[in-house]
Formats: structure tokens, sequence, C-alpha cells
């Protein structure tokens, strides 16, 4: 008790705060999103992320060997389709010279060691901007399944390491892994987007891909029918054991400030690495108030991934990745 025990001790000085610090960010924690554009010479800024970018084929090269020398050893790859490349079934999905084949491709010679994942979904390829098939005024999902499991196959052929799979459909990790299985895939993983919210925050994510669902009439506005309800908890516990029991070897929670309850209550369920996607708008404000002089930005940067990694995040899909990195090194 008082005065026997004053807490204080433990802060006195930044050595001492250092050496008892519970929760430790290194290079090691982070998934770098890429997002991906064709043509050549390419870097465009995304307007609603400030200092972020999509990349030509031939300039993510040149990303991808900044990141491994900055010790950042795992990408997320996404790509930004043509509108005339679009369709309700995702043709261009499965094209084995599709542009996310190709940027598979492309991240693998230039650092052969880099971790590569992929993004499952049909929304950058979908005429609607949805995660799935549309069909009389619904989003099909047996139908979406069949087609994200031959998606998820030709990124594997094409050399990526794991796929990750965010579109909600309900027994989609059960048909990839299934589909991987059988053509020999075994070692190619999935990390699942196991309880991603219909949220608010990715909205400079739609503009960065071009994917948001259409205004038109008969077409679901939003994504509600398929992902999770902000207000909802014990639904996600039960979306992530299903993913663990159909084959995800890693789950994902997202996004990732305004749902670190969740990252809890999914650390404790399960016995598998847990992801957080750390999302555009969690980005975006932290930019626009840093450029207002209203917060000092790399203090709330370090702040916010703190928070995700204590909260039980082994891994956090972040745009800030290379900010932290360098501010740490």
């Amino acid at each position: 008790m008082y005065p026997l025990r004053r807490n204080r001790r433990l802060r006195q000085s930044d050595a001492i705060r250092s050496l008892v610090r519970q929760t430790h960010i290194s290079p090691n924690d982070f998934l770098v999103p890429l997002f991906v554009v064709e043509g050549s010479g390419v870097k465009e800024e995304i307007t609603s992320m400030p200092n972020y970018y999509r990349y030509s084929l031939d300039l993510l090269k040149k990303e991808v060997k900044e990141l491994w020398s900055l010790g950042l050893k795992s990408v997320l790859l996404f790509v930004k389709v043509p509108d005339n490349l679009k369709d309700n079934s995702g043709t261009e999905a499965l094209n084995t010279e599709g542009l996310m084949q190709r940027a598979i491709k492309t991240v693998k010679e230039t650092v052969p060691e880099m971790l590569i994942m992929t993004d499952v979904a049909l929304d950058p390829y979908s005429v609607y901007g949805h995660d799935g098939i549309v069909s009389e005024g619904s989003i099909v999902n047996d139908d979406t399944n069949a087609i994200l499991a031959e998606m998820a196959l030709s990124h594997a052929k094409a050399g990526a390491d794991f796929v990750a799979p965010s579109d909600m459909m309900d027994g989609r990790i059960f048909e990839i892994r299934s589909l991987l299985e059988d053509e020999g895939f075994h070692d190619t993983g999935i990390m699942s987007y196991s309880a991603k919210y219909a949220s608010a925050f990715y909205g400079p994510f739609r503009d960065a891909l071009d994917s948001a669902p259409v205004d038109q009439q008969d077409i679901p506005k939003d994504k509600q029918t398929y992902q999770m309800d902000p207000a909802n908890r014990k639904e996600a516990i039960r979306e992530t054991l299903m993913d663990v029991q159909e084959g995800a070897d890693i789950v994902m929670v997202k996004p990732g400030l305004c749902y670190l309850d969740i990252v809890r209550d999914v650390r404790n369920a399960v016995d598998v690495p847990v992801a957080v996607y750390q999302v555009s708008g969690e980005y975006a404000m932290l930019k626009a108030a840093a450029e207002k002089g209203w917060l000092d930005h790399n203090a709330v940067m370090m702040e916010q991934v703190t928070a995700i990694k204590r909260a039980g995040a082994d891994i956090i899909a972040s745009y800030f990745a290379k900010d932290v990195v360098k501010l740490i090194m």
C-alpha cells in the first residue's frame, strides 16, 4: 500500500519506462498495403490519402525494394482495374495475365523473400462495386464463392504466399481451402477478413481503387447485407471461429481503432495469429488533423499502432507502416 508502493517509481525516466514497457513495435509487426495500376512510370498520390500512392509495375519494384530495406517483409496487394474490364462476375480476376497476377510476379522477381498476400474479392472487378455477383437486387453468396476460389487459385499459381479473402461471403474459406488443396497448393496460406464490419471508415480506400458501390436503382447501395453490423460483438467470434474451422491460417478484424474490443475478444478466442487492418479512414483523419496542426502526427500515430498491438494484434496492416518504421529505426 501507499507509500510502500509508489507506481510512479517506474515512470521516472525514459530508461526505466523503456525497460518495463509491455508493448513493443517493430517492423515485423506490419503488413504493408500496396495499390497497383496499369501503365508505366505511374506514381499517383491518392487524394484522400495524403502521401500514399498507386504504383505501376515498374515503380512497384522500387517501392518493394525500399520496404525491404526498412525491414518491412510483407505486402498486401490491391489492384485498380480499368472500367472496361469490369463486369458482374469478375471475369478479369481470373485472367492469368491480369494486373494482380503480374503484380505478384513482379514483387517475387524483385524481392523473392518478400511475403505476398493478395486481396481476394470481386469489388475491384465489379461493374457494381460489390464484393459478390449481383442478381435481382441481391448479392449472391454461393456462386460468388466459386469465383473467389478460382481467383485465389490464380493468385497461388502466380506466386502468392497467402490469399486474403475480404468479401465476407459465408463459406468462402472452405471453398478456397478445398480448391487449393485439390490443386496441390497445400502451403498457400489464407488470411481471412473474419470480422469485417460495414464501416464508414473505408471511403478513401474505395477512392484508391474506384470500388465504391454504384448508386443505381435495384442495386444495393452499401455492403450491409454481407459485412458485419458495427453494433455486434458476439457475432464476430462466431464468424472467426467458423473461418478457423474452414481452414483460415490467420484471421483479421477490420477496421482497427473503433474495434479494439473485438480484437481482444478474437485474440482470446482463437489460437491462430490475429491481424488488424488500420483502415484508410483512420489514416486520412490523422493526416488531415496533423496538416491543420491540431494533432502531433507522429505521437498519435505511435499511440494508435501501440493500442492495436496492445489489444492483441499479431499483425497490423497499416498505411503508416513506413512512417512508423522510419521513426523507430
